[in-house]
């Protein structure tokens, strides 16, 4: 063992040790730095992050991870609140930091079923838009949103969460685009979904561009149908560069053959395949996935989310989930938590890395032992 590799692997040792006691955060090692030779490292950014309002978050970003994406400042309700009007300046802000800490930007998202306001989907008199006119408000907003950040933004997130569970189109309320544009039509199932990817390879046709969902490491039925997906759309020679899987876990969840089958299937398809929004929720009744309708920080709560016992348990199941990526690391190209430190993480508890005062967690260090290893 090299001198370098006995002074890390003691300061390491140290750190551990003296993690309960405040001395982490001081010197330890840089997240991008231990994974340089695995996959890019990143977090969803706020806008107090990007705007300067939480330095000590900026800190961590800046000096942990090599991209990022916008929680939520790239969402339609808040980027397109109108018809007719665009709010530019959060999503300036977030690419504006990226550009700043050389981060690779990933826009997240073009096209999903929540946060997206009602009108989108109606005329002027509140009735639903027929299939022709969602497909033309549809490219506009993708081509304005997309354009305005041509060459800035290297990936975009251009469809979120389209499958259900059960592999299926989703085609109920929460499933709007594919019940106006697909009109319960199985031949026009893809249709919202082709048009996506085309208009947002012509708004920038040097972005990566990436289907994303959640569970697909829970469900196999749903992981099936993203790579019938993904299928799909190479054969009608679209640009599809990866799927994100989101990775919303929990302390029992996902099981390592789960996410071992998402893995080399959706890699089979010969795309990327990305961990775009990981966390591990620690209250074990609450729902799996990422359903905004149903996952929020009070159906996550949890009173002994602090204590050693889960802290512990949190940083095992990280292990098992780097284990498993370092393992499939050739078909990996990043690794994005939703968040930066427990403070802020739209699940509350004490879901990430760094906690509530931006300190590195056992888990953080266990990651790194890990990847080490």
């Amino acid at each position: 063992m090299s001198m370098q590799k006995t002074i890390t692997v003691a300061s390491l040792a140290i750190l551990w040790t003296g993690a309960a006691q405040g001395l982490a955060g001081q010197n330890v090692p840089a997240l991008k730095d231990v994974f340089k030779d695995t996959f890019l490292i990143g977090g969803a950014l706020n806008r107090p992050l990007v705007t300067g309002k939480d330095p000590n978050a900026a800190a961590i970003a800046a000096k942990h991870f090599n991209t990022a994406t916008p929680e939520n400042d790239l969402k339609w309700q808040l980027v397109h609140p109108q018809p007719n009007q665009y709010n530019w300046e959060p999503g300036d802000g977030f690419v504006a930091f990226c550009e700043k800490n050389k981060l690779f930007a990933v826009g997240h998202c073009l096209v999903w079923h929540a946060q997206t306001p009602r009108w989108v989907f109606q005329d002027e008199a509140g009735n639903t838009l027929t299939r022709d006119a969602l497909l033309v408000r549809m490219k506009d907003h993708i081509m304005t949103v997309a354009g305005h950040y041509r060459g800035r933004i290297k990936g975009w997130d251009v469809v979120n969460e389209a499958l259900n569970d059960s592999g299926a189109l989703r085609d109920d309320a929460r499933g709007p685009w594919f019940r106006i544009i697909g009109q319960g039509d199985p031949n026009k199932k893809y249709d919202h979904i082709e048009n996506a990817f085309r208009w947002a390879h012509e708004a920038d046709p040097e972005a990566e561009l990436y289907y994303n969902d959640y569970n697909l490491e829970v469900s196999k039925a749903k992981c099936d149908a993203a790579v019938a997906l993904v299928k799909y759309l190479k054969s009608k020679g679209l640009r599809i560069d990866g799927v994100g899987i989101q990775l919303h876990g929990g302390l029992t969840y996902p099981s390592v053959q789960g996410l071992e089958y998402a893995l080399t299937n959706l890699a089979a398809t010969g795309v990327k395949v990305m961990i775009t929004e990981l966390d591990i929720r620690t209250q074990n009744r609450a729902p799996r996935g990422a359903d905004v309708s149903q996952v929020n920080r009070q159906s996550t709560s949890d009173a002994n989310a602090a204590t050693a016992e889960t802290q512990k348990r949190l940083a095992d199941k990280y292990v098992e989930i780097f284990s498993v990526l370092l393992q499939h690391k050739k078909d990996i190209s990043r690794v994005t938590f939703w968040g930066v430190c427990d403070k802020t993480s739209w699940i509350g508890g004490s879901p990430l890395l760094f906690d509530q005062n931006y300190e590195p967690k056992e888990a953080f260090f266990a990651v790194v032992k890990a990847a080490q290893q």
